[in-house]
């Protein structure tokens, strides 16, 4: 599994557990073990179908990195800064492995140059995560 991976799936398994957690309230408010209630269970069913296809919506990136800084408790700006974007997601922020990420997003840069690499990782991972079902706010894009 690459960089990339790693900071989607973390991404996204942040976008899961958030639509996950109210779930389990409408579960338990529809659940009734009345006998005489066995249409309830394909009411139920029918009931939680909608969540399941949640995940087709665009996951808000921004809402996503704004909770996992506040999660994290460090001061950190994603939205200007590849490290700071990592480090909010628990990941190694280490040079090697932004160079490694810079490899995978095709940057044909100076590796030795780190601040103009990270400021095309940022750009680049952004647009990647858009890409793939991210959305990101518009002027991170540009």
């Amino acid at each position: 599994m690459g960089i990339f991976d790693k900071i989607k799936g973390a991404i996204w398994g942040q976008a899961k557990a958030a639509e996950a957690a109210p779930a389990p309230t409408t579960t338990a408010a529809t659940a009734n073990p009345e006998p005489s209630m066995t249409p309830a269970p394909s009411a139920t069913v029918a009931a939680t179908s909608p969540a399941t296809s949640a995940p087709a919506a665009p996951v808000d990136i921004a809402s996503i990195l704004d909770a996992a800084v506040r999660k994290n408790g460090q001061k950190l700006d994603w939205k200007h800064s590849i490290v700071d974007l990592m480090k909010a997601l628990g990941m190694d922020a280490s040079l090697p492995e932004r160079k490694e990420l810079a490899q995978e997003l095709g940057y044909t840069g100076d590796a030795g140059d780190s601040a103009r690499m990270n400021m095309f990782l940022h750009k680049a991972l952004l647009q990647k995560l858009a890409d793939n079902g991210g959305k990101v706010p518009a002027d991170l894009l540009n």
